[in-house]
């Protein structure tokens, strides 16, 4: 059985998302943050918090990704 977000590609699926936190009027310093935040989190439960595999994976330098971690208050799961 398909499932209803299966047929939606992910722009469609985004704009869903943004449709919500422009009614909620969230910031889009708030929503950058809280998206980044995310993807960040779902990157390190993939890698099991291997920041190098991370960041490639991401596509953006182990020390970048490592302060924006630390900016975003990420923490390490141990």
């Amino acid at each position: 059985m398909e499932k209803k977000s299966d047929k939606f590609n992910i722009h469609q699926k985004l704009e869903i998302v943004i449709d919500e936190m422009v009614e909620k009027e969230l910031s889009l310093k708030d929503a950058l943050k809280e998206f980044e935040k995310i993807y960040i989190e779902k990157a390190a439960k993939i890698y099991k918090g291997n920041m190098t595999k991370m960041a490639n994976a991401l596509g953006v330098h182990r020390n970048t990704l490592r302060n924006r971690a630390k900016s975003l208050k990420i923490l390490k799961k141990s």
